[in-house]
């Protein structure tokens, strides 16, 4: 049993159709490294009003859908503080990639849409962390690690050598 505190931010209908982000306020609020400490303890609850017959997962619903892009690319770590063990982290990236539901075997993402989601995930929070002067590799692995990937040590060699433009 995971003793872990959890954080958790609800999403009530009204603010996914307007596309509002405040709700992630209280994570805004934190410095990067505040944000870190919370890894894995952060769980999004989804309040969206639909009729009983209506049979679609949260993730084939568009206003849903686009609400979770929107955040993803406002909120780029928020990925690696979802609770993972009870796939809050796969309902997340089910959101934003491209995937199959299946009554028998769960999400089933179509593989090159994850691998780009992942592998462009990794870039931007590798230098988000080095940006904050944190170390969050072994962080990432692990987020990376729950959506089906090892990653070769070669890939953070590679990032390593990585040159950026100087800032204007």
């Amino acid at each position: 049993m995971d003793d872990t505190p959890k954080r958790v931010i609800y999403l009530e209908h009204r603010a996914i159709g307007r596309l509002d982000l405040r709700p992630m306020a209280p994570l805004w609020r934190r410095s990067a490294a505040d944000l870190l400490a919370l890894e894995g303890q952060v769980e999004l609850a989804i309040s969206w009003d639909r009729p009983m017959e209506d049979p679609r997962e949260l993730s084939e619903i568009p206003e849903v859908r686009l609400w979770h892009i929107h955040v993803d690319q406002h909120c780029p770590w928020l990925p690696l503080l979802l609770e993972r063990h009870t796939g809050q982290l796969s309902r997340y990236v089910a959101m934003v990639v491209p995937h199959g539901f299946h009554a028998s075997e769960g999400i089933r993402f179509h593989p090159e849409a994850l691998e780009l989601w992942v592998t462009a995930r990794l870039m931007v929070l590798d230098r988000w962390c080095h940006s904050h002067g944190l170390s969050g590799r072994r962080r990432l692995e692990q987020m990376a690690s729950v959506l089906g990937f090892a990653l070769d040590p070669s890939f953070w060699t590679l990032m390593d050598g990585a040159r950026y433009p100087a800032p204007p």
